[in-house]
């Protein structure tokens, strides 16, 4: 087993460094090594993938005594969601690729629209593959599917890098755009010795290709990272046999119970925070950026990441007054967890470095500036208590079910005890109607119509019983629940939709780190965008992977 692991990863790691040297090759001499020799390169390396997928689908998953094992921590539907979604988007940015090129085929290689092609097979495939095995415990061709995984990794982790360091189509249409807009404005009048020779026509269906790939770009650098940890515990997977001690005998299931501020002081800061991601959208993209537009966005975070940090820290305190045991138990998806959410914070705390260093050494004591830096320390801090609360949270054992479950079954019990003497008299009272109603039919139409009137009667009635029976579970639970657990699962839902909404806004297009322009002209464009698409991308997935780890601690709770 440790020599498999072995040869696969050397297999990874030589991929990896061969096609980190063709993309940054492109990057510093266009001459030598063009974008197109690059996705040659990957284009193989796809087919390989699909090749090594498609015979696992259909060859080794179907070997008897292939998959005798599943492993119940990988692959959450939270995970394979999160795939479905990215893969939906990549498509649709590769569809726009490819109708973009099209449109300026007359200046375009014909590499330009096989590549997309390619990636959208890649990806459909790669979503079915993971959406249906990434639980498997394979047991047999363990060197050759170890090899298969990592050489898929590589891929992704190709594609991921080269999405971040391409800047290529960006500037293309940055510079067709501000061509457009200089000259209507009269800047830069019409002259064609000096407008490129591959121009995209001044159509809405070019328009469209430009603003949709523009707005779908973060999406294909989500999926690869997303692809990549499912991957990685499918590799830690293999040959794994998993004893009985490992799978869990009860299953915490997500419950709305327990909880009451958490819920409340959450959807106020998503109602917000929505209406904060609107107004921006509508006023800071525009061909003159609005400067209220991100002074409101950074006043919404400077005043929402305090009290995260808060939260956090709070539930990290209640965590070390806890008495629950640690799980020692070998556990390969909480370990990827913990790595993930330690290096996709990386993203985020990198670029906030970025900007204060910018910042500081330009003009700080402006509004906007001062603003972004306080943005930017805060980010700091929430980042490291959230990672914190979470890792502490995710190695605590789970709470045993029974005291919880005996409450429950208890209000349920007084509430079902509460309503018997009316559903008693009911059916007494219809029992004795039957045993004395006559014999003759206009009296029997007149007992059918009164029990129907009954059955209404009935059903209105079992729907106040069921209303009443719930509410008094939820609140007998939330009574019996200890102010430590309380407060847990309050915090826990609390970060869950503040994440969400952090997570909303950089991934459906808001940008102001890009849009504001100052660390764009502190460091340059081209630096700029590396180090954006660098960590752009990774904060995404690590709010998107604290919503996870959030529920995992606010249902062990």
């Amino acid at each position: 087993q440790k020599a498999g692991q072995l040869f696969s990863g050397l297999l990874a790691m030589n991929v990896v460094f061969l096609g980190s040297a063709f993309i940054s090759s492109m990057m510093f001499n266009h001459v030598a090594i063009t974008v197109a020799e690059v996705w040659i390169l990957l284009s193989t390396l796809k087919v390989l993938c699909l090749c090594w997928i498609i015979y696992y689908l259909l060859g080794t998953s179907r070997l008897p005594h292939a998959v005798l094992y599943r492993d119940s921590h990988a692959g959450p539907i939270w995970i394979r969601g999160s795939v479905l979604l990215f893969a939906s988007f990549s498509i649709l940015l590769n569809v726009f690729q490819i109708g973009y090129s099209t449109l300026l085929i007359q200046c375009k290689s014909k590499v330009d629209i096989v590549f997309p092609s390619i990636e959208i097979i890649f990806v459909c495939t790669q979503t079915f593959f993971l959406w249906h095995h990434s639980k498997d415990c394979i047991q047999v061709q363990h060197n050759f599917t170890r090899c298969g995984l990592m050489l898929t990794i590589a891929t992704n982790l190709l594609l991921w890098l080269l999405a971040v360091t391409n800047d290529t189509i960006h500037i293309e249409i940055e510079s067709q755009l501000r061509e457009v807009e200089e000259r209507f404005a009269g800047k830069a009048p019409f002259s064609r010795n000096e407008t490129t020779s591959c121009t995209c026509p001044n159509t809405t269906v070019c328009k469209v290709f430009q603003k949709g790939y523009i707005l779908l770009y973060p999406f294909s650098t989500e999926y690869c990272l997303v692809c990549c940890s499912v991957l990685y515990v499918m590799w830690k997977n293999v040959g794994r046999r998993i004893s009985h001690h490992h799978v869990p005998h009860i299953k915490p299931k997500f419950k709305l119970q327990g909880v009451v501020f958490g819920p409340l002081l959450g959807t106020a800061a998503v109602i917000i925070g929505i209406c904060v991601f609107m107004m921006y959208q509508i006023q800071a993209t525009g061909s003159a950026p609005n400067f209220q537009a991100f002074v409101m966005y950074y006043s919404y975070h400077i005043v929402l990441l305090p009290l995260m940090t808060v939260g956090a820290v709070i539930g990290t305190i209640i965590h070390a007054l806890e008495k629950r045991e640690l799980d020692t138990l070998k556990n390969p998806t909480r370990s990827l967890d913990v790595i993930l959410l330690m290096g996709a914070a990386l993203g985020q705390i990198g670029m906030s470095y970025f900007s204060i260093v910018a910042l500081v050494a330009t003009d700080p004591n402006d509004l906007l500036n001062s603003l972004i830096l306080s943005y930017s320390v805060l980010l700091i801090f929430q980042n490291i208590t959230q990672n914190v609360f979470i890792i502490d949270g995710l190695h605590r054992q789970h709470v045993v079910a029974g005291t919880e479950a005996r409450h429950t079954g208890h209000a349920g019990q007084h509430a079902v005890a509460s309503e018997l003497p009316e559903e008693e008299t009911t059916t007494r009272s219809k029992r004795e109607r039957t045993q004395m109603s006559p014999s003759k039919d206009e009296e029997m139409k007149e007992e059918q119509n009164d029990e129907a009137q009954d059955q209404r009667r009935m059903s209105v009635l079992e729907l106040g019983q069921e209303i009443r029976k719930a509410s008094l579970s939820y609140i007998h639970s939330y009574s019996h629940l200890s102010w430590k657990r309380r407060a847990l699962r309050e915090i826990s839902f609390f970060l869950v939709l503040c994440n969400i909404t952090l997570w909303v806004m950089p991934t459906f297009g808001a940008h102001p780190v890009f849009e504001n322009g100052l660390e764009k002209s502190f460091y340059g464009y081209s630096t700029w965008f590396v180090i954006v698409n660098f960590g752009l991308p990774l904060s995404v997935f690590y709010r998107m992977h604290s919503v996870g780890g959030l529920v995992e601690v606010y249902v062990t709770a």
